[in-house]
């Protein structure tokens, strides 16, 4: 795989982070930057800071120092609805739907959110922009099930409704956590892969962590690998593979990535 936006000016960039809970550094002077356009996987071990540092750019935590810019406005001490209405979306281990809404009406919901309306409790949101959710769905292929009930839907649909509904905002920085926890492995690359053409089509930067590695080294054009709450490694996955630090770190020794 090749980078396809080294070199590019960063959307997002992160400068000198750090974060303790009581006695433990948990994030630890990260930095890193990540242009338009690009998918950059965030992994590590358990415990290695890297879910932390997810949740300080998406706001759920306050940083103890550092910084955090988006196109060079900081995003400190914004919160998670602060940063939807400024283009930063995100979808989560376990995928957060309306199991009681139809597929289309998901999605029009988060349309009215991105619009900062809400709905009165008596109303659906069946009549709100009507086609420019199932335009959204028909990104992530969900079209034809547009009047399906959500929970009526594979596991696999949902993730993809997810994604429709985070692209709602139009989003500038899309962040995923664990995007293909609970999937079987095609679905795994199929969402990946269509991740990777709403990118190319519309110029996301997005930042994934994930636990299946085949998903980071197959999908990602770069990757940053924390330990002990710090970055020890950067770069293509190739680069990543064949550093030591990061055999060591995943498995106790020197041995070449991929080997039994």
């Amino acid at each position: 795989m090749t980078t396809r936006s080294l070199g590019h000016r960063a959307l997002l960039e992160v400068r000198h982070l750090h974060k303790a809970f009581g006695g433990n550094q948990a994030v630890n002077d990260v930095s890193f930057s990540l242009p338009a356009g690009e998918l950059l996987a965030l992994i590590g071990p358990n415990g290695a800071g890297k879910s932390t540092t997810f949740n300080l750019v998406n706001g759920q935590l306050a940083p103890d120092s550092g910084e955090i810019m988006l196109e060079g406005v900081s995003l400190l001490g914004c919160k998670p609805h602060q940063l939807w209405r400024m283009g930063v979306s995100r979808t989560f281990q376990m995928a957060q739907t309306f199991g009681s809404l139809t597929v289309i009406e998901n999605v029009q919901m988060a349309l009215l959110s991105a619009d900062g309306l809400s709905l009165a409790p008596w109303r659906r949101a069946t009549h709100y922009r009507p086609d420019d959710a199932l335009q959204l769905l028909a990104h992530v292929q969900l079209d034809r099930q547009a009047t399906r009930a959500c929970n009526a839907l594979a596991y696999g649909d949902v993730k993809r409704l997810e994604l429709a509904m985070a692209l709602a905002n139009s989003p500038r920085l899309l962040l995923m956590d664990e995007p293909t926890a609970g999937m079987a492995p095609e679905e795994r690359h199929a969402l990946m892969a269509l991740t990777r053409r709403l990118v190319t089509q519309r110029g996301v930067a997005v930042l994934f962590t994930e636990h299946s590695m085949d998903v980071v080294f197959e999908h990602a054009d770069r990757v940053l690998v924390m330990a002990r709450g710090a970055l020890i490694a950067q770069g293509t996955p190739a680069q990543v593979q064949a550093n030591p630090e990061v055999q060591t770190v995943y498995f106790g020794s020197g041995k070449v990535w991929g080997q039994p």
